[in-house]
């Protein structure tokens, strides 16, 4: 336990010193401190899982550990690396470089496509890690970095593809939310999925917006990761969704607690979601966004709300499959009063942080329709996951017939087989074909093998002179004697 409480006292640290740099030497330092700690959590559980889960974690992050430190590199023509002297800037086209090295970080810190495969990956690591890290430390720190380089990428080349991406992100984890069974891994989809409405925004130049909504995030994911925590030590370690159900009824408490962390993910009405979800969402409507990313805004909302009522229905409602029902029940105060003060921040923290960062409230202008479009599509959303799960739709989409369009969807768009298997498959693969051929081929023919066989070959030559010596000399005195009678002749 004690070993556990200085990582995580040491992944606080290592974010606090990133929070308060003011230059890249200094964020790098805690950049690298958060994915050497991370790496120290995910692989607390000490298996096989968690070793694969914690190697693509930390190599996925040493992605952006280079691309900080070739930035470092690239920014000393400045004379010094307090980049905040130097962002307004950095607007020619010759430092398009600095800036793609710093998205390139973001990306890989904030799991974005395609660097998204070790998010669900990391929930190897205990749940209140999971709570630390996927609500407001090494998940967000990609959109800090990107908040404080926000001037200088506003209107740039690089703000458009990042929309791009970060738009993309948010549609591939809501789809793949829709499709996983494992409740902390639903809940890291959502993680992600959030992470790509904070980067969008970024994009479109609302820094502060996307800042307000990572705040408010925040207090509402780490609650539903200590309501996940809960439910799963009560089920005997399960975190399959399926097993669970009916938990209102055991688990008041717990269940009360996680309806409100799902309701302010889905931006209901004055919880702490609504505020920056339903602001973004405006603010978006209103920018110069194409037809492409405002309808995968439009979807990856609507998904938002059918993935949170599904993970509603499955594990607080209906029949309980696992084996003891009696055993269920909301936890000791340690766990539940946690997840009160939480809950307060869920309900009320929206509404503290709105009013503290906005003293001033944004200018919207927006017909009829389009401010309806957020309320329809959260309504549609909702129906359409009740409907999945009470209708035998969900079994269909098991068939044959829909198999690989559900492996594609429910994998991620094989981005975890693109980042892991792949690579591993085809290195040993390669490590085969180069071992075969080279190290025990030509390499052994020219190298030791084949001076070792030449020298046998040498030595068994001297060997036989040695043993036939008088038959030796007198062929040798002949061939000489012939050899020298040619030559006086």
């Amino acid at each position: 336990m004690n070993r556990f409480i200085y990582l995580v006292l040491a992944f606080v640290f290592s974010m606090a010193m990133l929070i308060i740099s003011p230059n890249l030497i200094s964020i790098l330092l805690g950049w690298d401190g958060l994915g050497l700690v991370s790496y120290a959590l995910v692989i607390y559980y000490q298996n096989e899982k968690s070793a694969n889960a914690g190697m693509l974690t930390v190599l996925s992050n040493r992605v952006g550990d280079v691309a900080i430190l070739l930035s470092i590199g690239l920014m000393f023509k400045f004379g010094g690396w307090n980049f905040i002297f130097y962002t307004f800037y950095l607007t020619d086209y010759e430092n398009l470089l600095l800036k793609l090295l710093i998205m390139t970080a973001a990306m890989t810190k904030s799991a974005q496509i395609p660097f998204s495969a070790w998010l669900p990956a990391a929930m190897a690591a205990p749940t209140p890690v999971s709570a630390l890290v996927h609500s407001s430390t090494l998940v967000t720190a990609g959109v800090y970095l990107m908040i404080r380089f926000s001037p200088s990428l506003l209107g740039s080349s690089v703000s458009t593809m990042l929309l791009l991406i970060s738009c993309l992100t948010m549609f591939m984890s809501g789809l793949g939310a829709n499709f996983e069974y494992d409740l902390k891994k639903i809940i890291a989809l959502s993680t992600l999925s959030q992470l790509g409405v904070m980067l969008s925004v970024l994009s479109l130049g609302f820094s502060m917006l996307a800042f307000f909504h990572l705040l408010t995030h925040a207090l509402f994911k780490a609650l539903l990761f200590m309501c996940a925590g809960v439910i799963i030590h009560n089920v005997k370690e399960f975190q399959d969704i399926r097993y669970m159900g009916s938990l209102c009824s055991k688990m008041p408490l717990t269940s009360m607690c996680m309806n409100l962390a799902n309701l302010a993910l889905c931006g209901t009405p004055f919880l702490a979601g609504f505020y920056s979800k339903d602001l973004i969402l405006e603010m978006a409507f209103m920018s110069w966004i194409n037809i492409i990313c405002f309808i995968l805004y439009v979807v990856s909302t609507s998904l938002t709300v059918c993935y949170t009522f599904r993970l509603i229905y499955y594990s607080l409602t209906g029949i309980f499959n696992l084996s003891s029902y009696s055993a269920v029940s909301d936890s000791s105060t340690i766990m539940t009063n946690p997840m009160i003060v939480l809950s307060f921040g869920a309900v009320l923290g929206g509404a503290a942080l709105s009013w503290i960062i906005f003293p001033e409230s944004y200018m919207i202008c927006m017909s009829l329709s389009m401010k309806m479009l957020t309320l329809v599509i959260s309504i549609f959303g909702g129906m359409l996951g009740y409907l999945l799960n009470i209708m035998t739709i969900d079994y269909k989409l098991k068939s044959l017939s829909m198999y690989g369009l559900v492996v594609f969807m429910g994998s991620m768009w094989f981005m975890p087989f693109m980042s892991t298997l792949n690579i591993s498959k085809n290195s040993l693969s390669g490590g085969m074909i180069f071992y075969k051929f080279c190290d025990k081929g030509w390499s052994e023919t020219l190298g030791g093998q084949g001076m070792f066989n030449s020298f046998m070959k040498f030595s068994l030559s001297l060997q036989i002179l040695q043993d036939n010596g008088i038959k030796v000399f007198m062929k040798m005195f002949l061939v000489f004697s012939v050899v020298l009678i040619l030559y006086i002749i």
